[in-house]
């Protein structure tokens, strides 16, 4: 891989568009990136890696997206960063957008656009870029897939961080593994050790598992066979060596027990049975004695009470003897009682209706009084022309006091409607009046309008602008806060997290238990564990410590991009009100509106001024035309009135003849209707009395005609001897009663069986029930005994073949477990058969850093004059694992010793060698692609001039595969060495970049 160009627009620090050209500074093979601290040397191998990769290295990965926005940057400027290369034989040009937030085309506020990416490979044959992909996605695995590198690994092996190997050196074995697990990708290897774990757990669940079921059935099958087997069970626990067969054993011991429990309680359930129908016959014997007896006893008890009632049922009998003759009688008695009591209600009518006539009719008969009536009605048809006269001079008389209504309104209309019409001008010429001021106020309001919305505009401008300068100096304030308080918790964070580093060795061994490897060392004894001190802090109080430090980094965010947001608003506040001062600005606007209102106010009148124009025009025509018609109505009245008049003349003449001395023909006419319709009532009423009076008499011979027949002396006496329908029901029921008693008696009595019965002695019931209740009882029990036992032996049948199941599917398990055991301790390194306790991930780890110590010290031994020489070590380090040592051979001494021990220096170069020696194996590892082009940052100050010149003969050395190399210092005497040079300037108005070539 070759850099050949780089250009970085508004990126970090550079807040105009800037330009790398890696192919000039490559020319010399070493080139120094220099400038003061700040000013954006990293940067630029940001920018690298951001092309590449989508993001930036190490911890400046969070807050990625609108932070990598400069903040020199112009506002209509966007980020970008664009970067040629050569990789794979393919050039290719990655550009690269992050988020950015801009102000909106329309309105105002800002919007976000979404990142973009381009990828393009220039074809040589047509001399010319072409795309190749948009997507972020297809873009990263296309680059990842032609580097064969991570990130991570990238940023190890291109961007060479001094400072992450010099701590490598000096790290422990799990640190080391866990760089190397990142750059080698040995993650699939601990991934080997976590599956083979997890089959061991799962496998010796599964064991656990049966066996717990295993001695679950054993427990049922003790609970099934209770106090039978005086052998206990085995005392065992699952895992437990010999618990299958101890568990059969105790089960067959236990079945056959059961089975000869069940035999004995089916013989005694057999005599029991027998026993209990010899109690039943005996007991059906004496029940059947008992009953016949208690059946005689109380036919005897029966006959007597019938003898003593004797007297009372023969007087039942007689009584319902003259009670069938007095039915005879009964039909005559209901036609008399009919008969009189229709001649009582029909003279009771003929004295009512001959009270309502006069005196001179109190003695005529029906025919008198019919005859009276005829001749009131003769007089009344005659009076039928004189009603008819009588009902239109009432006519006549009505329409004339109409009429006279009419002329008195018409007159009230007439003088209305010439009032009003009389001032009908005056009116007209003030309602135009009002129309006309109304329309010049409503021109007026539409002029105000026009100015009063800028004021008030600019109004609300310049209150939002002094409310955001007041929110600029708060949120100045508060950032300031944010950011001492995101200071003091990482503080607190740091220090917490060193104090439970000291004290880690009393959480690790609280975990210990005796007999089981420690996860440190391996080792089953624990001789000394570590304890726990007062103030101990654990990994809670060290993960609240660092959710506190990263929520207080997080509002110290927050607050400084509100406090951009506010400043944004408030520039923007500013430019649209203006330097005018709020005051006379509001002064201006509610003089404005105070006029504005005033004229609206004098417009609102222009709508109802005309409409009620509109409503007078409307009602001077009404009344005009209700004037005219009143005019013509009074002259039709005058001629009506002489034609009513005239014909009611007339009528008077006609009537005074006809009413008499009456008040009117209608008073006489009622006068003869009531006198005709009271002289045909009494008639009617008359006859009707006379003709009751006759049917009376004729029931009365009736009735004494049929008692003497029945044989009663009086109608009265057969009239007392009837029953009423519910007294004869009861007096019938109650014979047939008698009867039907007295036959059942007699037959009882008259049976064999109970005589012969009755004259044996008292039967004892109860002791025959007792000995039958003692005898069920007994069957009930020995049944009870014989189902407990069968369903005992079909428990521990069921149990025992459950049991043995279990112990065939245990067998392939515990095998499997096994297996797996073996496996998963020889893979995490606690096996006995693994010497040096070296986990999977550590062994290959372990082979990968023998070849970077291998390629290192080809180079180390050049910067330290033969010197030194880096060799991997897998020995254990103390109780601990080994594999992952890392030693250095001083040639001066002849001694091997640790890497921590080097100086500040030596830690240099040898770091300096491990980088580029790891370098080689990454890319290696990687496929071979190749690396053309590597950047070395800092560490150049701690070494003398010598050691100097070695190293940069080491880097000159690189030339030799064609490589070039970018250092990154701040050492003075390189600025001489090194020819070829990019600097970066920092200023005002952001960082730029000078190039030199060589």
């Amino acid at each position: 891989m070759r850099l050949h160009r780089l250009h970085i627009t508004a990126f970090g620090p550079f807040g105009g568009a800037q330009t790398v050209d890696f192919d000039e500074l490559s020319a010399a093979g070493i080139f120094l990136l220099h400038g003061p601290t700040g000013a954006g040397k990293t940067s630029v191998l940001d920018a690298v890696c951001y092309a590449l990769y989508g993001s930036v290295p190490g911890a400046r990965q969070s807050g990625q997206g609108l932070t990598l926005r400069s903040d020199h940057a112009a506002p209509g400027t966007r980020t970008e960063v664009r970067l040629e290369l050569t990789v794979a034989g393919r050039r290719l040009e990655l550009t690269r957008q992050p988020p950015w937030e801009r102000a909106k085309k329309r309105g105002s506020g800002t919007t976000t656009d979404k990142a973009q990416s381009w990828l393009r490979e220039y074809d040589p044959v047509a001399g010319s870029w072409k795309d190749l992909s948009r997507s972020h996605q297809e873009i990263g695995e296309e680059i990842t897939q032609l580097l064969g590198m991570s990130r991570e690994q990238f940023c190890q092996v291109v961007l060479l961080p001094q400072g992450d190997f010099a701590r490598f050196l000096r790290a422990d074995a799990e640190a080391r593994g866990k760089l190397l697990g990142r750059l080698f990708d040995t993650h699939r290897f601990a991934a080997v050790e976590q599956r083979l774990a997890e089959l061991r757990r799962a496998a010796e669940a599964q064991v656990r598992e049966g066996d717990a079921t295993l001695l679950a059935d054993a427990h049922r099958m003790q609970q099934a066979a209770g106090d039978i087997v005086e052998l206990p069970l085995p005392d065992v626990a699952p895992g437990d060596p010999g618990l299958a067969e101890s568990v059969l054993s105790w089960a067959a011991i236990a079945r056959s027990t059961a089975r000869e429990r069940f035999t004995v309680a089916h013989c005694a359930q057999k005599a029991a049975e027998s026993a209990q129908s010899q109690a039943d016959r005996v007991l059906g014997d004496v029940r059947e004695v008992a009953r016949l007896q208690r059946r005689f006893a109380e036919a005897r008890e029966r006959a007597e009470r019938l003898e003593e009632h004797s007297g009372a049922h023969r007087e039942a009998r007689e009584r319902m003897e003259r009670a069938r003759k007095a039915e005879a009688v009964a039909p005559a008695l209901s036609l008399r009682d009919a008969a009189e009591a229709e001649h009582r209600r029909a003279a009771a009518d003929e004295a009512r209706a001959r009270a309502l006539l006069p005196g001179t009719f109190a003695d005529a008969g029906a025919s008198g009084l019919a005859a009276a009536a005829r001749k009131a009605a003769e007089e009344l048809g005659g009076l039928e022309s004189a009603r008819r006269a009588e009902h239109r001079l009432a006519e006549l008389t009505t329409e004339r006091d109409a009429l006279d209504r009419q002329e008195r309104a018409d007159e009230d209309v007439l003088q209305d409607e010439e009032s009003w019409l009389a001032s009908w001008e005056t009116t007209r010429a003030g309602l135009q009046t009002r129309i006309d001021s109304a329309q010049e106020a409503a021109t007026r309001a539409e002029q105000f309008a026009v100015q009063r919305e800028p004021a008030q505009a600019r109004l609300a401008a310049a209150r939002l602008r002094d409310q955001l300068a007041r929110d600029t100096d708060d949120a100045h304030a508060r950032v300031l806060a944010a950011r001492e308080h995101a200071t003091d918790a990482r503080a607190h964070w740091l220090d917490l997290k060193e104090q439970r580093l000291k004290g880690i060795a009393a959480e690790l061994a609280a975990a210990l238990v005796d007999g089981e490897p420690c996860a440190v060392c391996g080792s089953a004894e624990h001789p000394a564990p570590a304890r726990k001190i007062a103030g101990h802090i654990d990994q809670q109080a060290e993960e609240a410590a660092l959710v506190a430090h990263q929520e207080a980094d997080e509002q110290r965010a927050e607050a400084e991009r509100r406090l951009g947001v506010v400043r944004e608003a408030l520039a923007a506040a500013t430019a649209e009100a203006g330097d005018a001062p709020t005051a006379q600005l509001a002064e201006q606007a509610e003089e404005l509106a105070r006029q504005h209102a005033e004229a609206r106010g004098a417009a609102s009148g222009l709508h109802p001024a005309s409409e009620a124009l509109r409503q007078a025009e409307h009602e001077h025509e009404r009344r005009l035309a209700a004037h005219q018609e009143a005019a013509l109505r009074a002259a039709s009245r005058a001629a009506r009135r002489e034609t009513l008049d005239r014909e009611g003349a007339a009528l008077e003449t006609e009537l005074a003849q006809a009413r008499g001395a009456a008040g009117s023909v209608s008073v006489r006419a009622a006068q003869l209707e009531r006198q005709t319709a009271q002289l045909t009532e009494a008639a009617d009423a008359a006859r009707i009395a006379a003709d009751t009076a006759q049917r009376l008499k004729d029931a009365d011979a009736r009735l004494a005609d049929a008692a003497f027949r029945a044989g009663f002396d009086t109608p009265q006496a057969a009239a007392a001897a009837l029953l009423e329908d519910a007294a004869h029901r009861d007096l019938q029921q109650r014979l047939d009663t008698w009867q039907q008693e007295e036959a059942t008696v007699r037959a009882v009595l008259a049976e064999a069986d109970t005589a012969q019965a009755a004259q044996q002695p008292p039967a004892d019931l109860a002791a025959a029930e007792q000995a039958a209740a003692d005898a069920a009882r007994r069957v009930r029990e020995s049944a009870s005994a014989r189902d407990a036992a069968a369903r005992r032996c079909t428990e521990l049948d069921q149990l025992t073949r459950q049991a043995t199941a279990s112990v065939r599917r245990l067998g392939p398990l515990r095998e499997e477990y096994d297996r797996v055991a073996r496996l998963a301790t020889l893979a995490a390194g606690t096996s006995a058969d693994n010497e040096r306790k070296m986990r999977l991930e550590s062994y290959v780890l372990a082979a990968r850093l023998e070849q970077v110590a291998a390629a290192a010290t080809a180079r180390l031994q050049r910067m330290s004059s033969g010197r030194y020489t880096l060799v991997h070590s897998d020995d254990r380090a103390g109780r601990g694992r080994s594999g992952l040592g890392l030693h250095v051979v001083d040639a001066w001494t002849g001694r091997e010793r640790d890497t921590a021990t080097l100086s500040g220096g030596e830690t240099f170069f040898a770091s300096l060698a491990l980088a580029l020696g790891l370098a080689d194996v990454v890319t290696d590892e990687a496929g071979g692609v190749r690396l053309d082009t590597l950047f070395i940052d800092e560490g150049f100050g701690s070494l003398d001039e010598q050691t100097l010149d070695e190293v940069l003969d080491v880097l000159d050395s690189l030339r030799e595969r064609d490589r070039s190399v970018g250092i990154v210092s701040h050492v003075p005497d390189l600025r001489r060495r090194i020819h070829a040079q990019l600097e970066v300037v920092k200023g005002r108005s952001g960082s730029v970049v000078r190039q030199r070539g060589q």
